[in-house]
């Protein structure tokens, strides 16, 4: 089958499209056909390497997908061969104490498909074989690229948002990066909950996209002082709960833009994971800290009614054909992306 793949850890060079082995069917797995797949971060991370992680290599990147099942393994039950799916991204063992308690990224066993995983195992591919219970039927009233472009950051940042960050009418949200990816669907959110989202981007095209989703604020970070505008919005109090996924760029206007007895969830340090914090702040004004990482299926199940509703849609910045892979990882890499890019099959 076709891929995308690389041998070697680099630049965008390393990238290739070609043939790669087909994988092989398991009990208890299905093999989709993907129609669609996404460009996250994560593929970007995976190409140059996790310090202190190993990548089975050779690597095939990819997390999000969407497809139909093509074939389905001894076992399963439930699913069907044509059912249209879209593939939940965390893997676990299925049988620990955590697994079973939908806790599942506390498995040992825990990797995200496509940056941990393989050889030869990541959803930039013609099929995949993952397993049964990560595959959640496609809502209907959205294309395959359209759900594609939606399993992982919606699950992020149902986890997040819902979950540990505890969302709720009312709530004021500081937002970084509300035209990206997550901050794309953190806004959306926030408007079905009737929580007051203020946005935060470096263009101004980037923050009419952020307006147009519900954010009640939009900051533009270059020029305007963040701190100062959320104090204004607010009051001078602060944000109930800050949207953190930027890390050491972001971080100590994060804690500041907290209100007392706020909430700063994190999941993710594209800017660098080595944040200074100044623990007076914390413990002075009763700040909670919270990470979180990608969600269960149980969370993406839930996350998925309200695109049912039509309360949440994902933003597709471009539809490039696989081979044109590196030419997305570019653009992530220099931050022009709106939403997801989504290779269709």
């Amino acid at each position: 089958m076709k891929s995308i793949f690389f041998t070697e850890h680099g630049g965008p060079e390393v990238l290739q499209h070609g043939d790669v082995p087909d994988p092989e069917l398991k009990a208890g797995h299905v093999r989709v056909d993907i129609r669609a797949s996404a460009c996250n971060p994560g593929d970007v991370w995976s190409r140059r390497g996790f310090p202190g992680w190993t990548i089975p290599l050779p690597h095939i990147p990819g997390s999000d997908a969407a497809g139909v099942v093509a074939e389905v393994g001894a076992g399963v039950e439930g699913i069907s061969v044509g059912d249209p799916v879209v593939i939940h991204a965390g893997l676990s063992c299925g049988k620990c104490a955590a697994c079973l308690r939908d806790e599942s990224y506390f498995c040992r066993e825990f990797a995200i498909l496509g940056q941990r995983t393989g050889p030869w195992y990541g959803a930039h591919a013609e099929s995949i074989v993952v397993p049964a219970a990560n595959c959640v039927p496609k809502p209907v009233r959205l294309s395959f690229e359209e759900a594609a472009a939606l399993p992982v950051v919606l699950v992020t940042v149902w986890r997040q948002l819902v979950v540990r960050g505890g969302l709720r009418e009312g709530s004021t949200v500081l937002v970084w990066g509300g035209a990206g990816g997550l901050g794309s669907i953190a806004i959306q959110l926030c408007k079905a909950f009737g929580a007051l989202a203020v946005a935060v981007g470096s263009e101004d095209e980037k923050l009419a996209v952020a307006r147009d989703l519900g954010a009640a604020h939009a900051v533009n970070r270059k020029k305007q002082d963040v701190l100062e505008a959320i104090k204004e919005i607010t009051g001078g109090e602060g944000a109930d709960i800050v949207f953190e996924h930027v890390g050491k760029q972001t971080w100590k206007t994060s804690v500041l833009a907290a209100k007392r007895g706020g909430i700063i969830v994190t999941s993710g340090a594209t800017s660098g994971y080595e944040a200074v914090t100044d623990l007076r702040y914390v413990f002075t004004r009763y700040l909670t800290i919270a990470g979180t990482n990608l969600g269960t299926r149980g969370d993406l199940e839930d996350a998925l009614r309200f695109v049912d509703q039509g309360d949440l849609r994902p933003i597709i910045h471009s539809v490039l054909p696989l081979e044109r892979h590196v030419e997305a990882q570019r653009l992530l890499e220099a931050g022009e992306v709106i939403g997801k890019i989504v290779h269709p099959r």
